[in-house]
C-alpha cells in the first residue's frame, strides 16, 4: 500500500479532521474491557455523552458506524406488519427506508424534493390518517443533499400521537442544536466521525422510557444489536454486552471532552458561521447552492456543478493538484453537485483555503469564476 506523503484536507462530510490530542488518546494502553478501569472509561464516556445529547435518558455506545445505531433502533421496535413513517429527502432517510424493509415493516414513505426540507403538518395529516403508526423516522442533517429537517416542529407534533419518534443526528450532533428532551426525541442515534470529531467506528444511541416500554413488546430480532443486552450489562456492571473498541472509547471520550470544553452554544454559533461564509463565498463565485434557502445545513453546504463541469475531474483536481477533498453527489444527484463538509475541528483557515481551491479548480477546468474570498471573509471576521 502506498503510504500518504502528506495529509489532505478533508471537506467532506465524514469522516472528519480528528484533533490530535483525539489521535494521541489511542495510543493509550490497551486496557480488558472486562475491568473497573474501563467500566469507569465507558460510564465517564457516557455521561459526557448525555450532556451532548441534552437527554436524561439511557444511552449506549455501540462499536460500529452510525448505521449500526439506526439499524438498533428499527430492529428493537419494529415487529413484522408495524406501520413505520419514514420522512426521505436525501440518501439516508432512504436507508431508514430500506431497514425499515428489511424488518417487513409496513414502510409510510413522506418524500420531500432532494434540496428541500421535510414539512410538519404533511407528518400531522399521514399521522392522522394512519393512528396505527408505531414508528416515525426522519434524518435531522441529510448530509447527502446539504439539507436540515425541522426535528424540533416534527417533534412537537409526533408528541401528540402514541408513535415513537426516532432521529437520526450522525452528522448533526456537536455541531448544530440538539436537545433530544425537548424535542421529544425517544430514540436519537449519531456516529462519531461527524462533528463529535473522533475516528470512525462507535456510534451512539440514546433511549426514553417510552422507548422501553415498545422495545419491552417487541420481538428480538438481532443478536449484536439487541438494546436489552446492552441496557442489562450497562446496569449491572457498565459493561459493553460484547468486546467494545477500547481504543475509540478512548477517542471518544476525549473528543466528547473538547466539544464540552468549547462549550455546545460556542460550536453551535462555529458552524453556522462556518456555513455561512461557505454559502456566501460559492454564491459570490457565480455557484449555485443546491439546498433551497431555509432548508440549508450548517455543517454540510451543497452546490450545483455549472455547465461542463465534469464532477470526477473537479474532485480529483482538488484532491491530487491541492491537497483538498470535498464530497460529490449521491444517488439520483450523482454528479449533479458537490458537498463541502464544514463540521467538527473545522475553522476559518479551512474554510479560505477550500474556497480559494474550488475558484482555482473552476478555472483550470475552464469555467471562469468570481473570487468567493472576500464574501467569505465578511462573514467570517464578524
Amino acid at each position: 500500500m502506498k503510504k500518504l506523503d502528506y495529509e489532505k484536507l478533508l471537506m467532506i462530510p465524514g469522516p472528519t479532521m480528528v484533533p490530535n490530542n483525539v489521535l494521541t488518546s489511542m495510543a493509550n494502553p490497551i486496557i480488558g474491557h472486562r475491568t473497573k478501569e474501563y467500566s469507569e472509561l465507558l460510564e465517564d464516556t457516557i455521561e459526557k455523552m448525555k450532556k451532548v445529547f441534552m437527554t436524561k435518558n439511557d444511552v449506549y455506545l455501540i462499536t460500529g458506524s452510525g448505521t449500526s445505531a439506526m439499524d438498533m433502533a428499527i430492529s428493537n421496535t419494529v415487529d413484522k406488519g408495524d406501520k413505520v413513517l419514514t420522512i426521505t429527502n436525501g440518501n439516508f432517510g432512504e436507508r431508514f427506508c430500506k431497514i425499515a424493509e428489511v424488518y417487513k415493516a409496513d414502510v409510510i414513505r413522506l418524500e420531500n424534493e432532494w434540496g428541500d426540507d421535510a414539512k410538519p403538518e404533511e407528518v400531522r395529516e399521514i399521522l392522522e390518517k394512519n393512528p396505527d403508526i408505531k414508528v416515525v423516522t426522519v434524518v435531522h442533517n441529510e448530509t447527502s443533499t446539504g439539507v436540515r429537517n425541522p426535528i424540533k416542529e416534527i417533534g412537537d407534533i409526533v408528541k401528540e400521537y402514541n408513535a415513537l419518534y426516532v432521529v437520526d443526528t450522525v452528522s448533526s450532533l456537536g455541531g448544530d442544536y440538539v436537545n433530544v428532551d425537548k424535542f421529544n426525541i425517544d430514540i436519537c442515534v449519531t456516529g462519531s466521525q461527524k462533528c463529535i470529531a473522533a475516528p470512525p467506528g462507535m456510534a451512539a444511541i440514546s433511549v426514553s422510557e417510552k422507548a422501553w416500554d415498545v422495545i419491552s413488546k417487541t420481538e428480538t430480532k438481532s443478536f449484536y444489536l439487541d438494546i436489552n443486552a446492552y441496557k442489562k450489562r450497562y446496569e449491572s456492571k457498565k459493561e459493553t454486552p460484547y468486546t467494545p473498541s477500547v481504543s475509540l472509547t478512548y477517542a471518544m471520550n476525549e473528543a466528547l471532552e473538547m466539544v464540552l470544553d468549547e462549550g455546545l452554544e460556542n460550536r453551535f454559533k462555529r458552524h453556522e458561521k462556518l456555513a455561512k461564509a461557505t454559502r456566501a463565498g460559492l454564491e459570490a463565485m457565480g455557484i449555485e447552492l443546491f439546498a433551497k434557502e431555509g432548508a440549508r445545513s450548517v455543517t454540510v453546504t451543497s452546490a450545483k456543478y455549472p455547465k461542463g463541469i465534469v464532477d470526477s475531474e473537479f474532485r480529483e483536481l482538488l484532491a491530487n493538484k491541492y491537497g483538498i477533498l470535498v464530497a460529490g453527489g449521491q444517488a439520483q444527484v450523482s454528479g449533479k453537485i458537490f458537498r463541502i463538509g464544514h463540521m467538527g475541528k473545522a475553522r476559518e483557515y479551512h474554510i479560505l483555503g477550500t474556497l480559494g481551491a474550488v475558484e482555482m479548480a473552476f478555472r483550470e477546468l475552464g469555467y471562469d469564476v468570481n473570487s468567493g474570498i472576500d464574501a467569505a471573509k465578511e462573514i467570517l471576521r464578524i
